[in-house]
Protein backbone atom coordinates (compact mmCIF):
# COMPACT_ATOMS: atom_id res chain seq x y z
CA UNK A 1 0.00 0.00 0.00
CA UNK A 2 1.21 3.49 -0.83
CA UNK A 3 1.10 6.82 0.98
CA UNK A 4 -1.30 8.14 -1.68
CA UNK A 5 -3.84 5.52 -0.53
CA UNK A 6 -4.03 6.85 3.04
CA UNK A 7 -3.00 10.52 2.83
CA UNK A 8 -5.35 13.44 3.28
CA UNK A 9 -5.51 15.30 -0.02
CA UNK A 10 -7.30 18.40 1.22
CA UNK A 11 -4.46 19.85 3.29
CA UNK A 12 -4.91 22.63 5.78
CA UNK A 13 -1.81 24.80 5.45
CA UNK A 14 -0.69 28.26 6.51
CA UNK A 15 1.53 30.99 5.14
CA UNK A 16 4.70 32.23 6.81
CA UNK A 17 2.96 35.32 8.23
CA UNK A 18 0.09 33.41 9.89
CA UNK A 19 -0.10 34.23 13.60
CA UNK A 20 0.67 31.51 16.13
CA UNK A 21 -2.70 32.06 17.82
CA UNK A 22 -4.48 31.42 14.51
CA UNK A 23 -2.44 28.25 13.95
CA UNK A 24 -3.45 26.97 17.39
CA UNK A 25 -7.10 27.62 16.55
CA UNK A 26 -6.76 25.69 13.27
CA UNK A 27 -5.22 22.68 15.02
CA UNK A 28 -8.06 22.60 17.55
CA UNK A 29 -10.85 23.25 15.04
CA UNK A 30 -9.72 20.53 12.63
CA UNK A 31 -8.37 18.11 15.27
CA UNK A 32 -4.94 17.93 13.61
CA UNK A 33 -1.41 17.81 15.02
CA UNK A 34 0.37 20.15 12.61
CA UNK A 35 0.18 22.25 9.48
CA UNK A 36 2.63 22.74 6.63
CA UNK A 37 3.86 26.28 6.08
CA UNK A 38 3.74 26.98 2.36
CA UNK A 39 4.91 29.64 -0.04
CA UNK A 40 2.65 29.07 -3.03
CA UNK A 41 2.50 25.26 -3.06
CA UNK A 42 6.10 24.78 -1.89
CA UNK A 43 6.56 23.53 1.69
CA UNK A 44 8.97 25.82 3.54
CA UNK A 45 8.28 24.55 7.05
CA UNK A 46 5.87 22.85 9.40
CA UNK A 47 4.28 23.95 12.67
CA UNK A 48 3.25 21.16 15.01
CA UNK A 49 1.71 20.97 18.45
CA UNK A 50 5.24 20.51 19.81
CA UNK A 51 6.31 23.85 18.29
CA UNK A 52 3.36 25.59 19.92
CA UNK A 53 3.85 23.88 23.28
CA UNK A 54 7.48 25.01 23.25
CA UNK A 55 6.20 28.59 23.51
CA UNK A 56 4.93 27.81 26.99
CA UNK A 57 8.20 26.28 28.17
CA UNK A 58 10.85 27.89 30.33
CA UNK A 59 13.90 29.39 28.71
CA UNK A 60 16.94 27.29 29.55
CA UNK A 61 20.02 29.46 29.39
CA UNK A 62 23.05 27.38 28.44
CA UNK A 63 25.98 27.15 30.84
CA UNK A 64 29.02 29.13 29.81
CA UNK A 65 32.42 30.18 31.06
CA UNK A 66 33.39 33.85 30.87
CA UNK A 67 37.06 34.30 29.92
CA UNK A 68 37.99 37.95 29.60
CA UNK A 69 35.50 39.32 27.07
CA UNK A 70 34.59 35.95 25.49
CA UNK A 71 31.90 33.48 26.45
CA UNK A 72 32.50 29.80 25.87
CA UNK A 73 29.23 27.89 25.89
CA UNK A 74 29.36 24.48 27.48
CA UNK A 75 26.29 23.44 25.54
CA UNK A 76 25.09 24.33 22.05
CA UNK A 77 24.61 28.12 21.98
CA UNK A 78 23.02 27.95 18.51
CA UNK A 79 20.33 25.58 19.80
CA UNK A 80 19.59 28.06 22.60
CA UNK A 81 19.25 30.88 20.07
CA UNK A 82 16.95 28.76 17.87
CA UNK A 83 14.81 27.72 20.86
CA UNK A 84 14.59 31.31 22.10
CA UNK A 85 13.36 32.50 18.69
CA UNK A 86 10.67 29.79 18.72
CA UNK A 87 9.55 30.67 22.24
CA UNK A 88 9.26 34.36 21.39
CA UNK A 89 7.86 33.91 17.87
CA UNK A 90 4.47 35.24 16.86
CA UNK A 91 4.26 34.04 13.25
CA UNK A 92 4.52 30.67 11.53
CA UNK A 93 7.90 31.57 10.05
CA UNK A 94 9.29 32.31 13.51
CA UNK A 95 8.11 29.06 15.17
CA UNK A 96 8.15 26.58 12.29
CA UNK A 97 10.57 23.73 11.82
CA UNK A 98 12.25 24.56 8.53
CA UNK A 99 14.10 21.27 8.02
CA UNK A 100 10.93 19.47 7.00
CA UNK A 101 10.92 15.72 6.49
CA UNK A 102 8.58 14.96 3.58
CA UNK A 103 7.42 11.88 1.74
CA UNK A 104 5.99 11.19 -1.71
CA UNK A 105 2.66 9.72 -2.79
CA UNK A 106 4.44 6.66 -4.16
CA UNK A 107 6.30 5.82 -0.94
CA UNK A 108 5.19 2.67 0.84
CA UNK A 109 3.31 2.81 4.12
CA UNK A 110 6.16 0.77 5.59
CA UNK A 111 8.64 3.51 4.58
CA UNK A 112 6.29 6.12 6.04
CA UNK A 113 6.10 4.28 9.36
CA UNK A 114 9.90 4.11 9.41
CA UNK A 115 10.15 7.88 8.78
CA UNK A 116 7.72 8.62 11.60
CA UNK A 117 9.51 6.39 14.10
CA UNK A 118 13.09 7.23 13.09
CA UNK A 119 12.56 11.01 13.10
CA UNK A 120 9.88 11.20 15.85
CA UNK A 121 7.71 13.40 13.65
CA UNK A 122 4.01 13.79 13.02
CA UNK A 123 2.48 14.77 10.61
CA UNK A 124 4.47 14.49 7.37
CA UNK A 125 3.73 16.58 4.26
CA UNK A 126 3.39 14.64 1.00
CA UNK A 127 5.05 16.32 -1.99
CA UNK A 128 5.23 15.62 -5.69
CA UNK A 129 7.59 17.66 -7.86
CA UNK A 130 8.31 19.79 -4.76
CA UNK A 131 4.63 20.77 -4.46
CA UNK A 132 2.35 19.93 -1.53
CA UNK A 133 -0.22 17.30 -2.56
CA UNK A 134 -1.23 15.80 0.77
CA UNK A 135 -0.42 15.14 4.39
CA UNK A 136 -0.18 11.94 6.37
CA UNK A 137 0.04 11.18 10.09
CA UNK A 138 0.37 8.38 12.60
CA UNK A 139 -3.42 8.38 12.86
CA UNK A 140 -3.70 7.45 9.17
CA UNK A 141 -1.56 4.37 9.75
CA UNK A 142 -3.58 3.44 12.85
CA UNK A 143 -6.82 3.79 10.84
CA UNK A 144 -5.35 1.49 8.23
CA UNK A 145 -4.49 -1.07 10.90
CA UNK A 146 -8.02 -0.85 12.29
CA UNK A 147 -9.51 -1.45 8.81
CA UNK A 148 -10.39 -4.77 7.28
CA UNK A 149 -7.92 -7.64 6.89
CA UNK A 150 -7.46 -7.07 3.12
CA UNK A 151 -6.18 -3.52 3.71
CA UNK A 152 -3.80 -4.65 6.47
CA UNK A 153 -2.31 -7.30 4.19
CA UNK A 154 -1.46 -4.62 1.60
CA UNK A 155 0.88 -2.81 4.02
Amino acid sequence: MKVKDIMTKKVISVGPKTKVKDIAKLLIKHDITGVPVVQGKIVIGIVTEADLIMQQSKIRIPDFIQILEARIYLKDGKKFEKDLKKILGITAKEVMTSDVVVTTPEASVEDLATLITDHHINPIPVVKDDKLVGIVSRADIVKLLAGDEKDRQKI
